[in-house]
């Protein structure tokens, strides 16, 4: 087996894990750096003012560095040596913060990270056990947990249960927001493939009606134009219009062509691509010669020296003049017309401008017109990064103008053939679109909307249920500690006397009188203070009271019914 394969079956690397668990930009290098400092100085000087050691401050400072750290890459490891220093060394309780809000962070299952945290007290309850001096009190298994766990579960579990908490809620919205940005993109996808199938139909309409009457018309001014009664000039007349038949037969062979390929195409490449027409901007002269021909004046402008467009930008700029001159032709018939085509640094400004109708002209009936056209040319311009503009002039004509950039200017689809949301067909109301094959980044791309927001409507009650469990948890913690300081207090009671109490009892004095004067029932506080006094008597029943000002321990022994001996010391909490 070789060494890739070892690795793949064993996991990754120790230092791989190390060095691999989050990207280190400069803003986190910085911050980690000072609260780095921070933890580690403060242990430091802390450690040496307790034990006035140089050498253990800065051994503990430096195990704080290298454990706040690491404390991502391995957070159960430094959960756990956290939580042994913060037994022993109570001046590192804030570095068991830090790793316990990394470990609720980074800890995934559930039932790895309560297993992390039972163990991270276990070791801090025997690390504080083993340290604690050895003449200490010896406390019941109960009160040692209470008094243990408190200062635990506010140092780590209350963290790592809120930090756990917030990650939840993050990858919650990373989910939400990857679902929102996948449903952009499949309902992009749907509209593209509706869009493709309408052109589909479109084109084949086209073909079978339009061409069918445009042939015909064709095959009938082909016999016109040789029948002998005729003149030259009817024959002229007929033989151009045979030509703009088979002109128009061209073009709907061209635009039919045009649908059926974007339909059928599915590789990358821009919108409106393809190979360029015939009919070019260069080819302006046709059309302007043709509207001569019927009668029109036309006067055409070039300025500027000619640069080269893409196909469809060629395309969309032969379509403004020809949409521009039938216009004219329609609506002003007789007018004088102007057509230019400037050649600018960045673009190609085309302008049809017509003037109005001259006077002695008869008047014809307004001509039928669906606006198609100019929504056409205006989704043409749209598509290769210009625009067209179009209304009355001053004088009483009417122009149209488009700008058209040159072919480095063109947009490009997304790499990978994706396609964007265009406006029209934006169905979501989203401010942006979204590749239809491609992820990308949808923390920063995605855009919250209507679908989204009812998403994290319907995700209220579980975001109310914890935080009605953190609540809980808190007050359960809060009445577990004044559960402690009530339990110490009643300890304290029951353990404590004042030195007036000793004073006054006398030996040989009743049993019964001195025990009305001393509290009742045992306190873990005279736990082993025996030890430390004189030897007991013999056949006599002793009880141990502190002190409760100084640091005296009271013995009463008591035989037959009566005190037989009163004894007090100086003992060692």
């Amino acid at each position: 087996m070789d060494a890739a394969a070892e690795v793949t079956r064993t996991g990754p690397s120790f230092r791989a894990r190390l060095l691999g668990a989050s990207p280190w930009p400069r803003r986190r290098i910085a911050r980690e750096a000072v609260i780095t400092s921070l933890l580690s100085g403060v242990a430091g000087v802390l450690r040496v003012a307790e034990a006035g050691s140089l050498v253990q401050g800065g051994a503990l400072a430096l195990l704080v560095a290298v454990l706040f750290l690491a404390r991502r890459a391995l957070p159960v490891s430094v959960l756990l040596a956290a939580s042994v220093m913060a037994g022993a060394f109570p001046v590192t309780s804030a570095l068991l913060v830090c790793t316990a809000w990394s470990a609720g962070s980074v800890i995934q299952r559930p039932a790895r990270a309560l297993a992390a945290f039972t163990a991270g007290f276990l070791l801090h309850l025997v690390a504080g056990m083993a340290v604690a001096p050895t003449g200490a009190l010896g406390l019941s298994v109960l009160v040692t947990v209470v008094l243990a766990g408190g200062p635990f579960f506010m140092l780590a579990v209350a963290p790592g249960f809120v930090a756990r908490y917030r990650a939840q809620r993050f990858a919650l919205l990373d989910a939400l927001r990857q679902h929102n940005a996948q449903l952009v993109r499949e309902r992009a996808m749907v509209a593209r493939q509706a869009r493709l199938l309408e052109r589909q139909h479109i084109a084949q309409d086209m073909h079978d009606s339009l061409g069918h009457q445009l042939a015909l018309i064709a095959v009938h001014a082909g016999a016109l134009e040789v029948d002998p009664e005729l003149n030259g000039r009817q024959r002229e007349g007929v033989g151009v219009l045979r030509e703009a038949s088979r002109s128009a037969m061209r073009e709907l062979r061209e635009t039919v062509g045009i649908l059926r390929n974007d339909a059928e195409m599915s590789g990358p490449g821009p919108r409106g691509g393809g190979p360029s027409s015939d009919r070019a901007a260069v080819s302006v002269d046709e059309l302007v010669a043709s509207s001569r021909a019927a009668g029109a004046t036309v006067e055409l402008q070039w300025c500027g020296a000619r640069r080269p467009l893409t196909p469809a930008a060629d395309r969309a700029a032969y379509r403004i003049v020809q949409e521009g001159l039938t216009n004219a032709h329609k609506h002003a018939p007789g007018a004088p017309i102007t057509v230019a085509l400037r050649y600018e640094p960045d673009s190609l400004v085309v302008e049809v401008s017509n003037g109005p109708v001259p006077a002695g002209v008869p008047a014809l009936p307004p001509a039928i017109s669906g606006q198609q056209g100019l929504t056409g040319l205006r989704e043409r311009a749209r598509l290769v990064g210009g625009m067209v503009h179009s209304g009355p002039t001053s004088g009483g004509g009417f122009r149209l103008a488009g700008v058209l950039p040159y072919a480095g200017d063109e947009p490009q689809s997304p790499p990978g053939g994706a396609t964007l949301v265009a406006a029209d067909d934006d169905l979501r109301g989203q401010t942006g679109g979204f590749p239809a094959e491609q992820g990308g980044d949808v923390l920063e791309s995605a855009v919250p909307h209507k679908e989204f927001t009812a998403i994290m409507s319907s995700k209220r009650n579980t975001a109310l249920g914890c935080a009605a469990a953190a609540v809980v948890f808190v007050v359960c913690v809060g009445a577990l500690l004044v559960w402690g300081v009530w339990k110490g207090i009643d300890e304290l009671e029951k353990g404590a006397i004042p030195a007036s109490v000793y004073e006054s009892a006398r030996v040989g004095e009743a049993e019964t009188d001195l025990r009305g004067k001393l509290p009742a029932g045992g306190s873990f506080l005279t736990d082993g203070v025996e030890e430390q006094g004189p030897a007991l008597p013999d056949d006599a029943v002793c009880e141990h009271f502190v002190d409760d000002e100084k640091d005296l321990v009271y013995r009463f022994c008591f035989r037959d019914g009566k005190l037989a001996s009163k004894v007090s010391y100086t003992w060692n909490p």
